[in-house]
């Protein structure tokens, strides 16, 4: 049985940043997924253990095992604050087996859950959890990438249905899984649009979001997807230009649409965050002048303040009151990558400056963890927009090119998913051909 226990408190790290103290009444959750050894692929046994930069008052490890998970019932934490008060939906960004093991977060507060070819790949690669399922499709006849789909397609599944009632309560506005189509086609548009209406047909479930990603090629697909009736999670957006052409596509999928009622169609736009700051940082730095070395850490949220800005501006005025009259609605700022990737800046540096109304978070576990522990709600993604501008342009009077750190960071991105998929597809093949030799 998958089972919550208590875990010894680490203790304080050292750079901690005064301005983000835990809560003394705050109970804090740690979130580790432990999964069992397989009994043909022993070499790919992990044990993912999450560590934070805060101290904890009361700790607990949600594992990830073969049998079913539990629903223990959880206090109030600042996730439900997150959303009843700051407008934004708090999401998990991992799923693995079995996916009851979502059951105390959504006590917790969690109101969606997003996947992506990295996390199947590390959670079906190191899990014996999916061994039975995987047996049964190779003895089928099925070829790996089918096998692989049928895998993803059942956990999404799982996990739709648990998050079906608060997509229920909140009339199609929340409670929704991502699944994305496959990263090898990134570069191809009308691939990109029949991969999403077969997940979406495949998967059946009215609150799953198809993943598409926001390269050149596909912003055509996000419109033509929309246009079918299909809700869209558009992913890896890395600029401000790359957004607009985003919402662009997903306006003109609803004009496209030729629904009269357009409330079931609805999408999120995932902004990625921490990555700027990881690619600008390094420029910054080459710069070397004490001007550059004082803009590190600050360019994603800065962006992000922008995109919001821009967000705001989009969905307003007489093309969207057209379409809000035919049930529109607006299409989401998420925001991704919300894990420090740089353990000198605070732990909730991608969550506490981004809440504002309509806005979705999606956390890992560093980041959920952290911000359950010590995180505070009030509107802050524009409390002060014009300081966002001044350092959005400081950074480019430096030489920082904005076009550059999109283009950049997305064949990251893209290439990042492709090797996790083709990785996967590696693991799953060796895992067949041991099953046909234990078969023999």
């Amino acid at each position: 049985m998958a089972t919550i226990s208590k875990l010894s408190n680490p203790s304080p790290a050292a750079s901690l940043s005064s301005s983000f103290k835990p809560r003394s009444f705050q109970p804090s959750y740690l979130i580790a997924f432990r999964r069992p050894l397989t009994n043909f692929d022993a070499t790919l046994s992990s044990k993912l253990s999450l560590s934070t930069n805060s101290p904890l008052n009361a700790s607990f490890v949600i594992r990830c095992s073969q049998s079913d998970g539990n629903g223990t019932p959880t206090k109030k934490t600042v996730l439900h604050d997150l959303y009843l008060k700051g407008g934004q939906s708090p999401w998990y960004d991992n799923l693995c087996r079995p996916v009851t093991d979502l059951l105390p977060l959504i006590e917790m507060g969690v109101r969606g859950v997003t996947s992506n070819p990295a996390i199947f790949q590390k959670a079906i690669s190191s899990s014996n959890a999916y061994n039975d399922q995987f047996r049964e499709l190779v003895q089928a006849g099925k070829d790996i990438e089918a096998a692989y789909w049928e895998l993803v397609v059942k956990d999404i599944q799982d996990a739709c249905k648990l998050f079906e009632p608060i997509y229920d309560e909140t009339d199609g506005a929340d409670g929704y899984v991502s699944v994305e189509v496959s990263p090898r086609l990134a570069d191809d548009t009308e691939g990109t649009v029949e991969a999403a209406k077969w997940l979406h047909k495949v998967v059946d479930r009215p609150n799953v979001y198809i993943k598409i990603p926001a390269t050149a090629p596909c912003i055509p697909s996000i419109k033509s997807v929309i246009s079918n009736g299909i809700s869209v999670n558009v992913t890896l957006i890395f600029s401000i230009a790359r957004y607009e052409a985003v919402i662009d596509a997903y306006l003109d999928g609803l004009e496209a649409s030729g629904l009269n009622d357009l409330s079931r169609v609805t999408s999120v736009a995932s902004f990625f965050v921490s990555r700027v700051d990881t690619l600008i940082d390094k420029l910054l730095e080459k710069i070397g002048t004490p001007e550059a070395l004082d803009l590190r850490g600050k360019a994603a949220v800065a962006q992000a303040a922008l995109a919001y800005k821009l967000y705001q501006k989009k969905f307003s005025g007489p093309r969207w009151e057209a379409l809000v009259k035919k049930g529109a609605k607006k299409q989401r700022l998420l925001w991704a990558s919300t894990s420090v990737k740089n353990p000198a800046y605070p732990d909730t540096l991608y969550v506490s400056p981004l809440i504002g109304p309509d806005t979705v978070s999606t956390m890992p576990d560093q980041a959920l963890q952290a911000f359950i522990d010590h995180g505070a709600v009030s509107r802050t993604i524009d409390s002060n927009v014009s300081e966002a501008e001044g350092i959005y342009s400081a950074l480019e009077k430096l030489g920082i090119d904005w076009s550059y750190v999109g283009n950049q960071l997305e064949v990251e991105g893209v290439d990042s998913f492709k090797k996790s998929f083709d990785s996967l597809l590696d693991t799953l093949q060796e895992k067949a051909n041991s099953l046909k030799l234990v078969s023999l």
